[in-house]
């Protein structure tokens, strides 16, 4: 298990009695390292520079007691935004219909980066819509998704769809 696996395993309990859903844990950096969680709201409502401030109280609580960074770090909390990144698999369901930009940490099908419709996720694959034909992406392989900013997309978050 990494860093970021066990940070999530810490905070994700206590995020979620919050109200919120943990989309992702991001360390990076060496020297002074960043840790990003990045959140939303389990009740759909946009994320206020309150929510971040109380997340990032209690994250900060928790990773002092358990101190999984054995360095000093800086704590960013933030959330999704419009051109999210895709990271939990109920994320592919969730946003199938829109543009999607997929990258696998090897090749499927002779390709490690997929650009089209997202068709949701079956049986562990994620479908995506391509120019070239359907393609079915391992969700273990999936090294990066998130969806592409495009007019249909700001037109949705425009009229709230994209939030649930």
């Amino acid at each position: 298990m990494d860093v970021q696996e066990r940070i999530a395993g810490i905070i994700a309990p206590s995020v979620e009695a919050m109200g919120y859903d943990l989309v992702r844990v991001s360390l990076t950096g060496n020297a002074r390292p960043t840790l990003q969680i990045m959140a939303e709201r389990v009740d759909g409502a946009a994320m206020t520079v309150d929510d971040c401030a109380e997340i990032s109280r209690a994250v900060s609580a928790l990773l002092d007691v358990e101190d999984p960074i054995d360095v000093a770090y800086t704590l960013e909390v933030s959330s999704p935004g419009i051109d999210r990144p895709l990271t939990r698999p109920k994320d592919f369901e969730r946003y199938a219909g829109f543009e999607v930009r997929v990258e696998t940490s090897q090749p499927v099908d002779d390709r490690r980066r997929f650009i089209g419709m997202l068709k949701g996720i079956d049986d562990g694959k994620v479908l995506v819509e391509m120019p070239t034909g359907p393609a079915a992406v391992p969700f273990d392989l999936i090294l990066r998704a998130k969806l592409v900013m495009n007019d249909a997309l700001l037109k949705a978050a425009a009229e709230g769809k994209h939030q649930h």
